[in-house]
């Protein structure tokens, strides 16, 4: 079976160093190119951070483009709380060897995926939506010819974790989540629902330490930062691993349980900004173009990132 081609939009953030890590050491994904985008931190920072991950990994093959440093209409917001000041929990952030490729993030996802056979390049964005909207806007035959696209964001059942109703990515960048929901892209949001299922037990944190590779510490040690944050925090023992589940559909869509639905964003109310309107019922919503995680094998997605990282 041929790997999976697959661009990812991230702004690391601790959940999303997890999942880099998980993506830069699985064969079964054919990386073309790391975007980055303000989010838990500002842009330049998650341009670096993508870079010394990058390094970590060993996959200097891989280039890492810098995207939007704010939202389309809104101020920018950080969730530096979460992630520690420079992205990156615990880890001291260093100059990595190789920087941000020439051109921009939007240029990039441009560029890659109408160079290549329509449906043929996959997207998982792991932060706010911005980088995707602006790409269609600068080519709208992206949603054409863009294969699935996995989003981390949304919330339902669980509520929100920035608001009452509202989870962070979707929240940061209202008006890009609504732009590119309403667009042709075949989109499938992991939200809280299913998130916050996916949780770094002490068993699984021992067990990536134990391994003893560089990237299997940097995993670990995000984990780590995450479990004291989400302690501290919310009260929570086992902290969820967000921006894993995305990257682990693109390698194993049989790990998750997705529901056909309608999915639309609250960009007009301070009160519910972000919220995810997710409707099951076609003779409500009309055509159910949207995708929505419901379940998930939790011990599938760890033995991911466990293999990636040995």
């Amino acid at each position: 079976m041929s790997p999976t081609s697959l661009i990812i939009d991230c702004d690391p953030g601790v959940d999303d160093a997890v999942a880099l890590l998980t993506a830069f050491g699985t064969p079964a994904l054919e990386l073309l190119a790391i975007t980055t985008v303000g989010g838990n931190v500002p842009v330049d920072k998650t341009a670096r951070n993508a870079s010394i991950l990058r390094q970590i990994a060993g996959r200097g093959d891989v280039p890492v483009f810098m995207g939007a440093e704010r939202p389309l209409r809104r101020e920018p917001m950080g969730a530096g709380e979460f992630h520690g000041a420079e992205g990156l929990g615990d880890m001291v952030p260093f100059e990595p060897e190789a920087g941000c490729a020439p051109g921009t993030a939007v240029e990039a996802i441009v560029e890659i995926v109408m160079a290549r056979p329509e449906k043929t390049v996959s997207l998982a964005v792991l932060g706010p939506l911005t980088n995707l909207a602006l790409a269609l806007r600068a080519e709208p035959r992206l949603a054409g010819r863009l294969g699935p696209v996995a989003v981390m964001g949304g919330a339902r059942a669980e509520g929100g974790n920035i608001t009452a109703s509202a989870e962070f990515n979707i929240w940061a960048d209202p008006d890009a989540a609504a732009e590119v929901l309403a667009s042709a892209c075949d989109v499938t949001l992991f939200g809280l629902d299913v998130t916050h299922q996916v949780r770094a037990t002490e068993a699984r944190i021992a067990g990536l330490e134990a391994l003893g590779t560089e990237p299997a510490r940097a995993a670990a040690s995000m984990m780590r930062f995450s479990q004291r944050i989400e302690r501290e925090i919310v009260g929570w023992e086992a902290p969820p691993v967000h921006d894993l589940c995305p990257v682990a559909w693109m390698i194993r869509s049989d790990l998750f349980t997705l529901r056909p639905c309608h999915i639309a964003v609250e960009t007009v109310s301070d009160l519910t900004r972000g919220h995810t309107a997710v409707e099951f019922r076609e003779d409500v919503a009309g055509p159910l173009r949207h995708r929505w995680a419901t379940g998930v094998d939790v011990d599938g997605v760890f033995e991911l990132l466990t293999e990636a990282v040995r």
